[in-house]
């Protein structure tokens, strides 16, 4: 049986858990520990929305917060909105119920409100500064870090599935003299510039790191031809860059093509020879290695 759709709004200013009294009916040890068993937002959200349910007539719960949404269970039946003054902002919380609440309900609607606010923003900061930390700051690119995390799983991933993929390396001609005729200031704007044109440039499926410096690495979720082309495509974006073209601001690439059995170090290695074929070339190019990595042979 569904109840037709009705809305009440109602602003609640947050308190501390150990604020609170404790109501009859709940194990508050049981659902706390529940709640802060979890680190990601979204298991703790549906944590809390089951337990919801099994203490009131809950059809669904959604939450929104500092640009986070968190959904669990339908959107039907009777329609509850709550808004809960924080510090840094608001939350709001959306119920569709069964029935109307009965004022011991609406007493166990707030205690179990209040216990899944911190676990939540627990694992919402935990989150943010898990992805901080695989972010370079300058670029907001992958870094180091996050570049070796996804070359281990795409490896991994090949192996089991027989799917290749590709490595380009890369780093910017000349930088060293951009930043002498400039200076550094200058010369992170460059890398910025550079990182966002490589975002608009590669596809959905690929990925683009800055492990250091003005090296970037890119993994292509396809053959070197995909990502020969795909290396076009960046000399093409750069040349046509107002920015890039005003401080001349070049790059050389190397490719190659994930080999079974290849290693974290012997796809970069093959990678890394062509980058150095295309700056023996004259830079502003890019070369595939298609040889084993003690080759120097490559080719365009």
């Amino acid at each position: 049986m569904e109840f037709g759709l009705a809305t009440e709004s109602f602003p609640i200013k947050y308190r501390k858990p150990n604020s609170m009294p404790i109501p009859l009916g709940l194990d508050l040890v049981d659902i706390i520990q529940q709640l802060h068993q979890h680190l990601d937002p979204r298991t703790v959200f549906a944590c809390f929305g089951k337990i919801m349910g099994q203490h009131l007539p809950l059809y669904g719960v959604r939450l929104a917060y500092k640009g986070y949404q968190f959904h669990w269970g339908q959107q039907n039946g009777y329609a509850i909105e709550q808004k809960l003054a924080l510090s840094d902002g608001q939350v709001t919380v959306n119920y569709n119920l069964k029935a109307p609440l009965v004022p011991s309900q609406t007493q166990k609607l707030n205690q179990l409100q209040e216990l899944v606010l911190q676990p939540l923003f627990n694992a919402i900061q935990y989150k943010e500064m898990s992805l901080q930390a695989m972010y370079d700051a300058l670029t907001n690119l992958g870094n180091r870090h996050y570049y070796q995390e996804s070359l281990r799983k795409e490896l991994a991933r090949a192996e089991r599935n027989n799917e290749s993929f590709s490595l380009i390396t890369l780093d910017l001609d000349n930088f060293k003299q951009l930043n002498d005729d400039f200076g550094h200031q200058l010369g992170d704007s460059a890398l910025v510039e550079f990182a966002k044109m490589l975002n608009t440039t590669i596809r959905n499926s690929d990925q683009a790191f800055r492990i250091g410096g003005d090296e970037f690495t890119i993994l292509v979720q396809a053959n070197v031809e995909a990502a020969g082309i795909l290396c076009q495509r960046i000399l093409d974006a750069i040349a046509i860059h107002q920015y890039l073209e005003k401080y001349q601001v070049k790059t050389s690439m190397g490719v190659a093509q994930w080999r079974h059995n290849d290693t974290e170090e012997s796809l970069y290695q093959r990678a890394d020879n062509a980058l150095y074929e295309a700056k023996a070339a004259g830079r502003q190019c890019y070369r595939i290695c298609r040889t084993s990595p003690t080759s120097s042979a490559v080719a365009k």
